[in-house]
């Protein structure tokens, strides 16, 4: 599978904006001041990402603590992103559509399977001041330890009270 650079710690986020499952735009920096998590996922539909934007979901109060946004991002179309929230019971998390220009963002961030046409597993850490702060890209068949995420966003809050 070919991919590009993937996107590193401590360089500026590309900013983009996306809708989301219900038509919303999301755009990155309107979140500037809080943390973002960008959780890639290659497809909707798929019992791997299903858990993986459910574990988003079952966190949220997790995230809110934290002062981070979660939101998923895959190539699928808004309106299967839609109906796939609804299927899942998703109401409070943000599923994004990288659908056209096909894959914009995830190529971008670097996260793209240009043969395979979708994004890589992957979850990125953008800070309060648009900077990626932590990447972790997971093999395709793998959830993402959700809990991984959440420890990495509480050791950067403790960071940041002591200086």
């Amino acid at each position: 599978m070919e991919k590009n650079q993937s996107i590193k710690v401590h360089e500026a986020a590309p900013d983009f904006t996306l809708e989301d499952q219900n038509g919303r735009r999301f755009k990155l920096s309107d979140f500037k001041g809080k943390k973002v998590l960008l959780s890639f996922h290659p497809l909707a539909w798929t019992p791997v990402c299903s858990k993986q934007m459910k574990s988003l979901e079952d966190n949220k109060e997790r995230f809110d603590e934290a002062q981070t946004v979660a939101v998923g991002i895959s190539v699928d179309s808004v309106p299967s992103k839609n109906a796939w929230a609804k299927d899942l019971g998703i109401q409070h998390t943000r599923l994004l559509s990288d659908f056209w220009p096909h894959g914009d963002v995830s190529q971008a961030y670097g996260l793209f399977y240009d043969q395979d046409g979708f994004s890589m597993r992957a979850n990125v850490i953008v800070d309060e001041n648009q900077q990626v702060a932590w990447v972790k890209i997971y093999p395709t068949p793998h959830v993402p330890d959700i809990n991984e995420v959440l420890r990495e966003l509480e050791e950067m809050k403790a960071k940041k009270d002591s200086g």
